[in-house]
């Protein structure tokens, strides 16, 4: 049994917040800057560029690969770090199309992170070749695989409304079309148990600086099914993709495996970070992280629809089909985060109006759960949100 208590004091927590963001950005590990630290200091400041060998850090992006693998049920050796989340798709649908040539659609839904979608149509545009990016909505997803899908891309869990897509059914019902299936974990990855090697996705990608606390810009992971790792060939063939980078050879012949995927230099100073936040991780029992984020979540929206009857849950009571967030919809949602986030209660705001409140049980209890609520009753109650300062819209929401 994990022990949530001793995790959230490995956390840095600001007196007087209730955090409810995590599912954007991470709060920061207690152990972090001295990690940092001793990586400028030892490092790269004492040992300079001999660091890349000395200190391991060539390797860094498997080795803490294989660390985020467990949080995502992934094979040894199958999941490697580096790039944004964005590259990685590109990588990924890039190598699906390939493997898939005679097929034109990448299917989606609508409720997918729209830079996903982006990714598919600059693609699309790049290749010149007639696919299509056909979007459905979330819940006809499973009707509209067939045979002109060459691949599925797919969010697991919906950045907005929390509604979680049923992993292993997707997949199977893609492989039976003969297509190849591409799930961004961006909501999933510590957020709740994930079986990619079991359910057979053939690609996963997702970011580290939401529930994995790598910090702001953390590097993203890919997966790539070992099925396929020595088979892919990635658009994006950068030199430490290379088979042996430091040969220097005019033409580009990929690594064996998943380090093909592999782009540019490893940001290093995110890595230290990464690595102390995976050492709270490294003692976290999934199966007990996704009940107590289901406990948290039943009683904060019991909690609010008691207290606030204005807003409407959009998130799905099923268990089944929640990730580890809860959003609200309001007319006024902006302001009303606003003066949440006012008076220390921050979560944050997606178009055109969802208040989302993430849920972690490394750092948030049910004491944080009914403070919450009761701010958030207060502000619905006495409609604190109601002024002009809440309403005006910022660059990041």
């Amino acid at each position: 049994m994990t022990d949530f208590a001793a995790t959230k004091a490995m956390f840095h927590l600001p007196g007087g917040v209730i955090y409810l963001d995590g599912n954007s950005l991470g709060p920061l590990p207690l152990a972090a800057p001295a990690r940092v630290g001793a990586m400028m200091q030892q490092e790269w400041g004492d040992m300079l560029i001999t660091a890349w060998n000395k200190a391991g850090w060539m390797d860094q992006p498997r080795r803490l690969g294989d660390r985020i693998g467990r949080l995502i049920g992934a094979e040894p050796g199958s999941v490697v770090l580096g790039d944004t989340l964005s590259i990685k798709v590109y990588q990924a649908l890039a190598s699906a199309l390939e493997m898939r040539p005679d097929r034109p659609v990448i299917l989606s839904d609508s409720g997918n992170f729209p830079s996903d979608l982006y990714m598919a149509e600059g693609l699309i545009r790049s290749l010149g070749r007639g696919h299509e990016l056909r979007v459905v909505a979330p819940e006809d997803l499973a009707d509209a695989v067939d045979d002109s899908v060459a691949a599925l891309l797919v969010t697991e869990v919906d950045y907005r409304t929390g509604r979680r897509h049923d992993l292993a059914d997707l997949t199977a019902r893609t492989h039976r079309a003969g297509a190849l299936a591409i799930w961004d974990l961006a909501h999933s990855a510590g957020a709740l148990p994930v079986a990619v090697a079991e359910e057979g996705a053939d690609f996963a990608v997702g970011c580290t600086y939401k529930y994995l606390n790598s910090g702001p810009g953390g590097p993203a992971f890919i997966y790539v099914a070992p099925r396929h790792a020595d088979h892919v060939r990635p658009a994006l063939s950068g030199w430490l993709g290379h088979e042996a980078p430091f040969a220097f050879d005019p033409a580009y012949r990929p690594a064996p495996g998943v380090e093909r995927m592999r782009v540019g230099t490893p940001p290093i100073l995110q890595l230290a970070a990464l690595e102390a936040a995976l050492d709270i991780w490294d003692g976290v029992d999934m199966d007990a992280l996704r009940r107590a984020s289901l406990a948290l979540t039943d009683r904060f929206i019991a909690g609010v629809e008691a207290a606030c009857p204005a807003l409407t849950l959009v998130t799905p009571r099923d268990h089944a089909q929640r990730g580890s967030q809860v959003s609200f919809r309001h007319p006024d949602g902006y302001a009303i985060m606003q003066a949440l986030i006012a008076r220390g209660l921050i979560g944050d705001f997606r178009a055109p109006d969802i208040l989302r409140f993430g849920f972690t049980p490394l750092y948030i209890d049910a004491g944080d759960v009914d403070r919450a609520v009761a701010v958030l009753a207060e502000v619905m109650e006495q409609r604190l949100w109601d002024r002009l300062e809440y309403r005006e819209r910022r660059r990041v929401t």
